[in-house]
């Protein structure tokens, strides 16, 4: 093992002292909390100026209790309007079609922002038209729905002798106070969001690492062989050696990158006062995230064994990160029936295990017999993993031109 931890140490060293790892690892977190900040920001933020909606009313009242709605509701930080409302077809001078070619002349020469078309069925059909050279202002059209909707569901009350505030009273929601149970009987409040989000960052960070040294471990594979650097090294130490030595200094770099991010969300999470995950849960999950990481990199290393140029290693790499999709696509089947037999089958297929168990933990913790067989299929995984990767990187590190066929490498693990 000396020479594997000095091919380790030499990795680690090297890699987390270059500028490249040292700048990702304050910029990432920034990019990923800016991922999620901004675009809140951006969709929360209020508006500096008044928009001016056009409104074609066949009903002729609408307009009207519209515009007071919204001049209640919907206000600028200032104190004026959000909101202002035009009629287009005033006095009713010109027909709908007369109107309609005003209202896009006047979105057109962006006077409003655009028009809503409301005909005198809206009351049996519950249907208006919105125009504008921007449809993608969900807010906006929300709100006028919402607030439509308010409006005509008010006044079908009112015509059945009925009072709106009684009705609203009567059909006002009801908030769910979500209880989670452990089988110790303890409580913990735990919703939907909870649960999930913490699932998620299990994912992402796996499938982060997983993606940056999974393919540094592959590209220093390939630039090695193509520089003629791994003779050399083959020289000096055994395949064994120089490929766990490879596994543990870049899965280290890894681990201490997570860490680092790690260290900052807890910090964080406790000056807010949130836990996102339970500490028994989260000692299980770092077994499943470690044992998971080494299979993984195991699995990369088998296959960028015979690759021979950089191209080829980020398109093998791609597609086995794909892997990571897969429990995220199937998350609401899983969170809403955890122990069922489709989802404690795909627990038990090792590619698949740290992903499945990070969605089933938090939700609904598995029996212990389940979790210790789990942990026993991805010590044997790995193990094999680790063995078949050595077989097939001892073989193939060495060869040059012509890749290996998917035949002749289950003939070299096959062989004694």
């Amino acid at each position: 093992m000396n020479k594997a931890l000095a091919v380790a140490r030499w990795e680690y060293v090297e890699k987390i002292k270059s500028k490249a790892f040292l700048i990702s690892l304050f910029i990432m977190p920034i990019i990923m909390v800016a991922m999620g900040v901004i675009p809140t920001l951006l969709a929360t933020r209020a508006d500096t100026e008044p928009r001016v909606i056009g409104v074609i009313d066949e009903t002729g009242e609408l307009t009207k209790l519209l515009s007071t709605k919204f001049e209640e509701k919907y206000k600028l930080p200032d104190g004026r309007p959000n909101y202002l409302f035009r009629s287009i077809n005033e006095s009713n001078l010109f027909d709908i079609s007369e109107a309609k070619k005003k209202g896009d002349e006047l979105v057109i020469s962006e006077e409003i922002e655009g028009y809503i078309i409301l005909r005198s069925t809206i009351y049996n059909d519950s249907t208006f038209e919105y125009r504008s050279q921007n449809v993608g202002n969900f807010k906006l059209t929300e709100r006028i729905n919402r607030t439509l909707r308010d409006i005509i569901v008010e006044k079908k009350l009112r015509a059945e002798g009925l009072d709106p505030e009684f009705v609203k009273k009567l059909t006002s929601d009801i908030d769910i106070r979500s209880v989670k149970i452990s089988k110790s009987g303890e409580e913990e409040e735990a919703g939907f969001e909870k649960v999930f989000f913490s699932a998620y960052i299990f994912i992402m960070m796996m499938m982060f690492l997983v993606m940056t040294s999974g393919q540094l471990l592959v590209r220093s594979m390939v630039e090695e062989k193509s520089n003629r650097i791994v003779e050399v090294l083959m020289s000096s130490c055994s395949a064994k050696d120089l490929i766990v030595g490879k596994i543990l200094g870049l899965s280290g770099l890894g681990f201490t990158q997570i860490g680092f991010w790690a260290l900052i969300g807890t910090t964080i999470a406790l000056k807010f006062g949130v836990a996102l995950i339970a500490l028994s849960h989260a000692l299980i999950l770092l077994i499943f995230f470690v044992l998971g990481y080494l299979f993984y990199a195991a699995v990369f290393v088998a296959v960028g064994s015979p690759l021979s140029t950089e191209q080829e290693a980020q398109q093998v790499t791609s597609y086995l990160v794909l892997i990571f999709i897969i429990p995220l696509i199937i998350a609401m089947p899983v969170m809403q029936d955890p122990n069922s037999v489709l989802v404690s089958v795909l627990t038990f297929i090792p590619l698949l295990t740290p992903t499945m168990m990070a969605l089933r933990i938090p939700i609904q913790m598995p029996s212990a017999i389940e979790v210790i067989a789990a942990i026993i299929v991805m010590i044997l995984s790995t193990i094999i993993a680790m063995w078949a990767a050595a077989k097939i990187f001892r073989t193939a590190i060495l060869a040059y031109g012509k890749r290996p066929s998917i035949k002749e490498i289950v003939s070299l693990l096959r062989a004694k």
